[in-house]
């Protein structure tokens, strides 16, 4: 498979499909993607306040340490009660970001582009959860340190994301092991497993699962819950999609009872 991305049969529609791609064309997809252009941007702007309003050393590590901490938990939260919450498809008003921050991606999990998360959401919700935190621990300098802390492991984040949705299988032992869980959470049930690089919150809550076998098939796991009798009656994502809540994702339909390889068996 080529190195470049120049090639009409790694997409999907208008979307790079992680599925058919290669790790050196998700590192040239990633690397120039507009999303994570503006990510690194970002952390170079919150490096300059960050000297220019600069909080002390020790301010400033413990700003990077306590983001590096709440980040996990934040993320396992935000994914399991708002990402898989059923309020937001429920209204009308927030149904279109429920489709686009989520749902898309749990009935197209390969696709690129609605992989990523949209920096209209993003961006505020690192703000509102580093931006307080570094201010108490150490003022504007600590701040910004903190903020670009989140930006930071949000880019970590998306990358190990897509190496979890990449037709690629991973040389490090830990990798495989992160990818199979993740994948379990799109495949097999998508009420656990919430993490992305680490499952430590998973295991704290009772949420973290280690194969297939550990629990029945989730019926609900491409749709999360959104299913035809549910659009029916709260249609706004239905209309948006153009097409009723599908139970599986093209190219994913496995013969009945069997779960994908990658899920079935954790690294």
């Amino acid at each position: 498979m080529s190195g470049t991305l120049n090639n009409a049969s790694l997409k999907t529609g208008r979307s790079f499909d992680l599925g058919k791609m290669n790790l050196r064309q998700l590192w040239i997809a990633y690397l120039t993607y507009p999303t994570i252009l503006l990510y690194f941007a970002l952390v170079v702007v919150s490096v300059a306040a960050a000297a220019h309003f600069f909080a002390g050393w020790g301010a400033t590590l413990v700003s990077i340490v306590a983001v590096i901490l709440v980040y996990p938990l934040a993320w396992y939260l935000l994914h399991r009660y708002v990402l898989h919450g059923r309020l937001l498809y429920k209204m009308k008003w927030t149904s279109a970001l429920w489709k686009r921050i989520h749902f898309d991606h749990h009935q197209d999990p390969h696709l690129l582009d609605v992989l990523f998360g949209s920096p209209a959401t993003t961006l505020p919700t690192i703000a509102i959860i580093t931006l307080p935190i570094g201010y108490l621990i150490g003022g504007w300098g600590a701040a910004a340190t903190a903020f670009g802390t989140g930006v930071t492991i949000t880019c970590i984040y998306e990358f190990f994301h897509c190496i979890q949705h990449l037709n690629y299988k991973p040389r490090a032992p830990w990798i495989q092991r992160m990818k199979a869980r993740h994948v379990l959470h799109h495949f097999h049930d998508e009420d656990g497993n919430f993490g992305i690089t680490s499952f430590l919150v998973d295991r704290i809550f009772g949420s973290y699962y280690r194969d297939a076998k550990a629990r029945p098939r989730s019926p609900t796991v491409f749709n999360l819950g959104y299913d035809v009798k549910e659009a029916n009656t709260y249609p706004w994502v239905m209309d948006l999609t153009g097409s009723p809540p599908r139970d599986r994702p093209d190219g994913a339909r496995a013969p009945a009872g069997k779960t994908p390889d990658s899920a079935r068996h954790a690294a």
